[in-house]
C-alpha cells in the first residue's frame, strides 16, 4: 500500500547511479522542492580516461557540486550498505545505470521501493546496452520506461513510458544525451504520481521480450556480408566503443562511413573489396562493397596505433593493388 505524504512534505530520496546518463535526473530531483535527496550512492572511484587517472564517476562529481552526501560501497551487497539504507530510511531509491545487481533484501527498505529509469520501451531491450542495440538493430523508435525493480533483470512492473524517435544518423552518445534529459522529467513525474496513488505498477507483457547485452569487443567487428545500411547502423550504435573495425593487410583498423548510392548492385564483387572512384583523373573517394550488392562510402580510417585520417589520406598512403579488401 502507498502511504501518501502531505502536499508540503518532500519525498526523501536516495539516488543510486554512476554514468553521465544518470546526471540530468539527479540534478532534476535535487532542484525540485518536491524531493529531498538525502544521499547519493555511486560506484567507487576508478581509473578513467586515457591517462587512467583515479577519479569519481560523473554522478559523484555532480553530487559533490550539488552539496550532497556521497556513499561509495565497494559492493551494494555488503552489510554496511544495508545498514546505511536502513539508517537513511528513504521514501524511495531512484536507481539509474548504477552498475551492480541489487540484492532482494534491500528492495523493501524504501516504502515506494527502488524506481528505475530504463532506456527502452520495456519489455524490449532488457539489459545493459538498450540504446546501443536499438540503433544497431535499425530501430527508428525507442523510448524510456520507469519501473519498480524486482529481483530479475529489468523484469519489474512498469510505471510510465515515453517514446523517443531515433534520427537516421544519430549515434549512441547523441541519443543517450537526448534521452537522459527526457528521462529526468519522466522519473520525477513517476515518483510524484506513484506517491499520490495516481499510477500503479503494471506487470510487463510476457510477449515482445528482447535483450540488449553488455557490449563486447567482438560486437564491433564488421561483417562485410551484411548490407551497407546494417553496417552503418552498427557503426552508429557501437560508438564510441567498440566502434566498427576490420582488418587491412593484417592490421586492425577502425572505419567510419555511410551507405552510398549506386546505379546497379555490386553483386559480382566479393564483400569487403575496396573500390576507388574518380572525378576526372583524381581519386575522389573510396567505396567498400557490402552484402546484397550495396556499398559503403568510406569517410575515415584509423589503423591501430596511428591517428585517424580521411579516406583520401588512407588511399594515398595505401596505394591499393588489384582487388584489395578489408577482411
Amino acid at each position: 500500500m502507498v502511504i501518501r505524504t502531505s502536499a508540503m512534505e518532500a519525498l526523501r530520496i536516495v539516488f543510486c547511479g554512476t554514468p553521465e546518463f544518470a546526471v540530468p535526473s539527479l540534478r532534476r530531483l535535487a532542484e525540485r522542492p518536491d524531493f529531498s535527496v538525502e544521499a547519493v550512492i555511486s560506484q567507487p572511484d576508478r581509473p578513467r580516461g586515457r591517462g587512467q587517472r583515479i577519479s569519481g564517476s560523473p554522478v559523484k562529481e555532480a553530487a559533490l557540486e550539488l552539496g550532497l552526501h556521497v556513499y561509495q560501497p565497494e559492493t551494494i551487497k555488503s552489510e554496511s550498505a544495508q545498514e546505511f539504507l536502513k539508517r537513511v530510511a528513504p521514501d524511495a531509491v531512484v536507481i539509474i545505470a548504477y552498475g551492480q545487481i541489487i540484492p532482494a533484501r534491500l528492495l523493501t527498505i524504501p516504502r515506494l521501493g527502488w524506481l528505475n529509469l530504463h532506456a527502452s520501451l520495456l519489455p524490449r531491450y532488457r539489459g545493459a546496452a538498450p540504446i546501443h542495440w536499438a540503433i544497431a538493430n535499425g530501430e527508428t523508435i525507442t523510448g524510456l520506461t520507469t519501473m519498480q525493480i524486482d529481483a530479475g533483470m529489468d523484469t519489474g512492473p512498469t510505471l510510465l513510458r515515453r517514446e523517443v524517435e531515433i534520427g537516421p544518423h544519430e549515434t549512441a552518445p547523441d541519443l543517450a544525451a537526448r534521452m537522459s534529459t527526457i528521462g529526468a522529467d519522466l522519473i520525477a513525474e513517476s515518483l510524484l504520481q506513484f506517491n499520490r496513488g495516481e499510477i500503479s505498477p503494471a506487470p510487463q507483457d510476457a510477449k515482445g521480450v528482447s535483450y540488449a547485452p553488455i557490449l563486447k569487443k567482438e560486437d564491433g567487428r564488421i561483417d562485410w556480408a551484411r548490407p551497407a545500411q546494417q553496417i552503418y547502423n552498427r557503426m552508429r550504435g557501437f560508438a564510441p566503443w567498440p566502434g566498427a573495425y576490420t582488418t587491412f593487410r593484417g592490421q586492425t583498423c577502425q572505419v567510419w562511413g555511410h551507405p552510398g548510392m549506386s546505379a546497379e548492385p555490386w553483386t559480382r564483387i566479393k564483400p569487403g573489396e575496396i573500390i576507388e572512384f574518380t572525378l576526372g583523373f583524381k581519386v575522389a573517394g573510396l567505396k567498400v562493397v557490402c552484402g546484397e550488392g550495396t556499398i559503403l562510402e568510406l569517410e575515415s580510417v584509423q589503423i591501430e596505433g596511428r591517428k585517424k585520417i580521411s579516406a583520401l589520406e588512407f588511399c594515398r598512403g595505401a596505394r591499393f593493388g588489384p582487388a584489395e579488401r578489408f577482411a
